[in-house]
Parts: structure tokens; C-alpha cells; sequence
């Protein structure tokens, strides 16, 4: 794959996640795997790609339907230590890629085993299970170089914590956050990114933008919906194709 069709994969992935508040970074990272890139280069670079699209993500969400971010407390409070504590371990590829195949397994299973109808009754969100659920959401996500949002948003639909445009904006808010957290202990072990970064974070800078406009005003909930869990079955396939 040469840099043209890696700066393109990058754009069209910042360009789908973003659209269902995702920062795209399961995405990126099998991308990158496909490209040839190293391991301890792909969680920096990715973490990075997130922050950008996320923090995108998040404000086109946020200005078009503002949510209540108090929902995210109990789940940053375990997330953001424990995706810093994540980032301190480094692992090897073989490991690397069995734990990214798993997180995008459980992601999409858990995504097309949820509730089928696109209007539910919100519950209130239980601070212990929450708190539990951002641990363990953010340990992982740490280790892999992710931020999270793959596995948190299918948890508040499925277990109807959130709407599913209100999930897209609390998700990419979570996944802008943990990925900040992740990339900071990451720095601790020494930081280390693809020489390609600077062009990588601009289109995915452009397709955020473009993605997130479209999810939080102009898709309707359902497509929503189903937008994401094609992003899912994407990132899987393309895990397993690399």
C-alpha cells in the first residue's frame, strides 16, 4: 500500500467513524497493520488520529443537540487512570493483535445482539457498574491504543443508558478524553509516531469534519444505528484481512 491510498483509508475511516461519534481508531490500527507499520508506532499515531476526530466528532454532536455529560462521570473516573495505566504496558505483536481482534469481536456482537428499535425508554445509569465498566473499558483501551468508544457506545445502547445520536456524543467526548490520557502515558515509555503523521492527522482532520456534520444533523437515527455497526464489521474485516 503506498502513502496515497494509506492517506485515502485514513480519510474514508475518519470519515465513517466519526459519523457515529467514533474516533476511528481500531480503524486506523488496521490500517496501519496492513501498511506495515510497527506496533509501538501504531498506538501513538492512532491515539493521535483519535483525538483529532473525536474532538471533532464531539463538538459537531455537542452544537447540534447539546447532552448531558454528567453521564460520562462514572465511566471517566474509572476510564482515564486505567487507560494510562493500560499505555504503560507494551506488548508484543502476536498479543498486540489477538487483543484488537478480540475488542472488535465483542464490539460487533454486542452491537448486533442490542435492542432493535431505535426509541426506548433512557434508564438512569448506575454509578458502581458504570464506574466498573470505565475501568475495565479504559484498562484495555490503553493497552491497544484506542479510546474506548467502540465498546462504550454499543454498552449504552444495549443496556439503554442513552440514545443512540446521545451515545455518539458522549461516546466521542469519552474517546477524546481516554485517548488524551492514553497518549500521556504512552509519553512516559517514550512516544513514537509514523514520519507520515503530520498529512495522516489532516485528512483525518477533513474527514471528521465532513463525517460528524452528516451523523449529528443530517442521518436520521436509524441509519445512525446501522452506520455503526457497519463501522464495527468493517474494522473486524479489515483486522483480519491484515
Amino acid at each position: 500500500m503506498n502513502e496515497f491510498y494509506l492517506y485515502l483509508a485514513i480519510g474514508l475511516i475518519a470519515l465513517l467513524y466519526s459519523s457515529v461519534g467514533h474516533g476511528g481508531a481500531s480503524g486506523y490500527l488496521a490500517i496501519m497493520t496492513i501498511y506495515g507499520l510497527a506496533p509501538v508506532e501504531m498506538r501513538s499515531s492512532a491515539l493521535m488520529l483519535n483525538i483529532v476526530v473525536a474532538g471533532t466528532a464531539f463538538l459537531s454532536y455537542f452544537l447540534a443537540k447539546p447532552v448531558n455529560l454528567k453521564k460520562l462521570f462514572p465511566f471517566l473516573l474509572g476510564s482515564v487512570p486505567a487507560a494510562f495505566l493500560g499505555a504503560l504496558i507494551e506488548t508484543g505483536t502476536p498479543l498486540y493483535k489477538m487483543l484488537l481482534s478480540a475488542v472488535l469481536i465483542i464490539a460487533v456482537v454486542r452491537l448486533l445482539l442490542s435492542i432493535r428499535n431505535n426509541h426506548y425508554e433512557i434508564r438512569e445509569i448506575p454509578f458502581l457498574p458504570a464506574l466498573l465498566a470505565g475501568i475495565g473499558i479504559g484498562f484495555l483501551s490503553g493497552i491497544i491504543g484506542i479510546g474506548g468508544g467502540i465498546l462504550l457506545s454499543p454498552l449504552l445502547i444495549l443496556l439503554r443508558w442513552a440514545s443512540i445520536k446521545e451515545s455518539a456524543c458522549l461516546s466521542a467526548a469519552f474517546i477524546f478524553i481516554n485517548s488524551a490520557s492514553g497518549l500521556i502515558g504512552i509519553t512516559v515509555t517514550g512516544l513514537h509516531v509514523t514520519s507520515l503523521m503530520t498529512i495522516c492527522i489532516l485528512v483525518a482532520f477533513i474527514g471528521g469534519l465532513i463525517g460528524s456534520s452528516m451523523g449529528s444533523r443530517v442521518f436520521p437515527v436509524a441509519l445512525v444505528k446501522y452506520t455503526l455497526m457497519m463501522v464495527l464489521l468493517v474494522a473486524s474485516y479489515k483486522l483480519l484481512l491484515a
